[in-house]
């Protein structure tokens, strides 16, 4: 028999956030996979901790680069698709064997997630299934005290990659906002953000659903370094009853 592949969603960071499902199949799992970079324990190992078989498999799989290579360079795309080749051989050989994997994905699996590169190659080899989890951008704008959308609010998603002018051309055109990969990028945000007239209304979530959480407007932040999981909250002001 084949085993199969799960790509567990484990929600923002708070155990108490993962689903059901996938509580039961993190704590049944006999194999684990999980990524992390090199040196790191990793975050999505770090919020099972404690929920784990005794017996159980730890599969790490490190990443090769993460920042060290420019992510227009050639050489950035063809490193990790030759490291998500070999993840795809370690998990299809525990598969081989009759055993499944649990591999543990920050946030929802499909949602900008590592595991959608495996998910993509593994699909027609062995069995694959996804367990959605709460989203990191759902505990940001819940830890504001504030809803996101309203009536007919379109939420536009950017990821604080993109060029500074592509960032403000799409903030004008949404009424509700998430920037997600915030980071180092922080500064290039908060121009773009002013740029497009909604800097005022911006919030910077640090470590959402996560011990340290903080939420601060983001007009008092300047200077600050963010962590790497920080995220730009703008809510709309749409039609209300």
């Amino acid at each position: 028999m084949t085993g199969r592949v799960y790509g567990v969603g484990l929600g923002p960071g708070d155990p108490d956030l993962m689903s059901v499902r996938a509580d039961r199949l993190v704590r049944g799992a006999r194999h684990v996979a999980y990524f992390r970079k090199a040196g790191r324990p990793g975050h999505a190992r770090a919020i099972v901790e404690g929920l784990l078989r005794a017996d159980v498999v730890e599969h790490p799989l490190e990443y090769p680069v993460t920042t060290e290579i420019p992510l227009e360079d050639p050489r950035y795309a063809e490193t990790l698709a030759v490291f998500y080749a070999e993840c795809v051989a370690r998990l299809t050989a525990v598969c081989a064997e009759g055993e499944d994997v649990a591999t543990l994905c920050e946030g929802d699996p499909f949602f900008y997630g590592s595991f959608m590169h495996l998910y993509t190659r593994l699909r027609g080899v062995v069995p694959v299934e996804v367990v959605p989890g709460i989203t990191g951008m759902s505990a940001a704008w819940t830890a504001t005290g504030e809803p996101v959308t309203w009536g007919d609010d379109v939420m536009t998603v950017l990821m604080g990659t993109l060029p500074e002018t592509d960032l403000a051309a799409r903030m004008r055109e949404t009424d509700a906002l998430v920037v997600m990969k915030v980071g180092r990028n922080l500064p290039k945000v908060r121009r773009a953000l002013a740029a497009a007239g909604m800097a005022e209304r911006a919030w910077l979530v640090e470590n959402a659903a996560m011990a340290g959480e903080t939420v601060t407007p983001l007009a008092e932040t300047e200077g600050r370094a963010p962590p790497y999981f920080s995220i730009v909250v703008v809510h709309g002001r749409g039609r209300r009853p």
